[in-house]
């Protein structure tokens, strides 16, 4: 199926109030193209304010996670075109990039294959990230006499050390999974027989929790890392007391658990979703 319908390029499920959403072109290594982009961003929005969604892994059909963005249809079809069909595309990329920074919900990257150049856009856009061991990292830009664009320098930036950053963009030379994981592009690498199964585990834990909080402090995360401290420190009082207006309950239930029946320990687990007072 080299020229996929553009319905066919996503597909996702839902089961257990987890969303599995699948990069959809394996015959391209899931290369991202302008079809896809489009589609990724309707799955998206549609999954978002589902109320039997409550997290969302972001995995690859076939043997790669995403090989970046294909450089026929998104590149050179488009370079033809001129400026405006260039700025087109990038928007369609950047803006579901955008939209799963922003998830309403906690999002996991299950990486089980490639994961190169602009798929560290919605590597980074997710909130974890796990793969196989035997996985590819790769910024082989340099070895196309071009940079790592597109918010790839960023990520290496944001998510590795100087050192290794400059290494990895200027080096053109891959990581494995395990390498990835040491470095902190992901939080951890697995045999592939086993990374499903961590993934899966990791969302269940993340749908005992209270989803409110979950919001609010991905969301903290994420925009502290611009901030000074004093500004950081201030914007989390205020988000902190917003959180607690729109769901103050959730709070007191769980202080009412710890206090009054001490039925659990905030240090080895998060309170009972299912209790009210």
């Amino acid at each position: 199926m080299s020229d996929r319908l553009e319905e066919d390029t996503v597909s996702f499920r839902v089961e257990n109030r987890i969303a599995w959403v699948y990069f959809n072109r394996p015959e391209k290594r899931n290369c991202m193209s302008p079809k896809l982009n489009r589609q990724m961003l309707r799955t998206i929005e549609e999954l978002e304010f589902r109320d039997d969604v409550g997290v969302l892994i972001l995995a690859g059909e076939g043997s790669a996670w995403s090989a970046g963005m294909d450089l026929k249809e998104y590149f050179r079809e488009n370079e033809h075109k001129g400026i405006g069909a260039v700025r087109q595309a990038q928007r369609e990329a950047y803006s579901w990039w955008e939209r799963l920074r922003w998830f309403e919900k906690p999002t996991i990257a299950m990486i089980n294959g490639w994961c190169f150049g602009g798929a560290y856009g919605p590597l980074f856009a997710c909130d974890l990230a796990f793969a196989a061991q035997d996985a590819q990292f790769g910024l082989s830009e340099i070895n196309w006499g071009i940079l790592p664009g597109g918010g790839a320098s960023k990520v290496a930036a944001e998510l590795l050390s100087f050192r290794h950053a400059m290494y990895h963009a200027m080096m053109g030379e891959n990581l494995t999974g395990t390498q990835a994981a040491e470095w902190g592009l992901v939080n951890e690498a697995l045999p592939a027989d086993k990374l499903e199964a961590r993934v899966l585990e990791v969302a269940n834990v993340l749908l005992a929790k209270n989803p409110t909080a979950l919001r609010s402090t991905k969301f903290a995360v994420r925009r502290v890392r611009e901030m000074t401290y004093d500004n950081a420190e201030d914007y989390l009082i205020r988000a902190q007391e917003s959180a607690n207006s729109f769901d103050g309950e959730g709070r007191k239930e769980a202080t009412r658990q710890f206090i009054d029946e001490k039925a659990f320990k905030p240090g080895l687990g998060a309170y009972d979703l299912s209790k009210k007072s």
